[in-house]
């Protein structure tokens, strides 16, 4: 019997009784990361690390039942060895090493092998048995460095300004909107934020997180302090009424998703900007090959054609169907947790 195995729950460590990122409710949850494919309310016990912690006990409204741990602090349940290794993905991002009699796995959760500032980078770890994700699994997907992605957000607000717009710009509530607020110049004008992205920064910022001021938007913001203005808010704010009272304005939308031609112009935006949390074509090779793995399992993304192409280079790779979205869920953000006032959005707690 595998270490790990690929079940109608999620991936479980039979020999310790615990899952990797379940979907449905578990006893024992080992968790990557907080975003919502990934961080199913429900569980009665969480393992995460201690950077995201917060965020995922904030989402889903978790008392006393989660624990955490350090990168590359160990716990050993039943003789298997589980610790967290920084992904890169977001902040306090995971991948979760699994070790038992010599072999080990290792579960990418999401990752990127850029730095962007805020999440603790990524650190390829050594293992017999690889399980990715493969979001952005074509060779058509390969990232600009980030801060040319940055100069050309710049100066697309910069212009705006001077038009007298207010510039919106739509990333993932958690996480992407963070990236986003750290890396702009914010000598260009003031920055504003959607109440959900206003609200998990107020939870990086009480654990420690350095994020630049940005106050949310109420109805005390004047329109004067909208025009020329940044404002981040998520995916699903845009074309609600809530837009309309930035008019006029121009908006723009960070995902890797803008990579293809067409996405930009169906979601309504004036510019699209390649900004992804995961890993490209070239990095998810590169970070393959790091592991030194023998036998490799793809899950969400291209994962057919990506499996495919691993073979062909001579590497055991395995197709694995589960729950997680990747970016898919940036797109539609379906799962927010907090309304555009900051009130709960119980989304979270009704997922299967």
């Amino acid at each position: 019997m595998d270490l790990l195995q690929f079940t109608d729950k999620g991936i479980y460590c039979a020999q310790a009784g615990v899952y990797l990122d379940p979907w449905k409710p578990v006893e024992k949850a080992i968790i990557s990361h907080g975003h919502s494919d990934h961080a199913y309310f429900g569980h009665k016990y969480y393992l995460s690390t201690s950077i995201a912690m917060p965020v995922i006990k904030h989402r889903l409204y978790l008392q006393d039942n989660i624990e955490t741990l350090n990168y590359g602090e160990i716990i050993n349940i039943n003789g298997v060895n589980f610790s967290f290794h920084p992904a890169g993905h977001i902040p306090g991002s995971a991948q979760i090493r699994v070790e038992f009699k010599g072999e080990v796995w290792v579960f990418s959760g999401d990752y990127k092998l850029q730095d962007d500032g805020i999440s603790t980078p990524f650190e390829p770890v050594k293992c017999h048995t690889f399980i990715t994700e493969s979001t952005f699994g074509l060779p058509i997907y390969k990232w600009k460095p980030q801060q040319e992605v940055f100069t050309e957000i710049n100066q697309w607000w910069l212009k705006n300004k001077a038009e007298g717009k207010a510039s919106l710009i739509a990333g993932y509530t958690l996480g992407k909107s963070q990236r986003i607020l750290k890396n702009v110049d914010p000598s260009i004008g003031k920055i504003f934020t959607h109440g959900a992205v206003d609200t998990i920064n107020e939870v990086m910022r009480k654990q420690g997180i350095d994020l630049p001021e940005a106050p949310r938007i109420t109805n005390e913001v004047s329109k004067d302090d909208l025009k020329g203005a940044l404002i981040i808010c998520p995916p699903s704010a845009v074309g609600s009424p809530w837009v309309r009272r930035f008019l006029p304005y121009s908006l723009g939308i960070a995902s890797g998703w803008m990579r293809l031609r067409g996405t930009r112009r169906r979601r309504g935006a004036d510019r699209g900007f390649v900004l992804s949390d995961h890993v490209d074509w070239d990095d998810l090779n590169t970070a393959i090959k790091e592991t030194g793995a023998q036998r490799v399992y793809v899950t969400h993304g291209y994962s057919e054609l990506f499996a495919q192409w691993l073979n062909e280079q001579g590497v055991e790779a395995h197709e694995v169907k589960t729950k997680y979205e990747g970016e898919l869920g940036e797109m539609a953000e379906t799962a927010s947790t907090e309304n555009e006032d900051g009130t709960k959005n119980d989304t979270t707690t009704t997922q299967p």
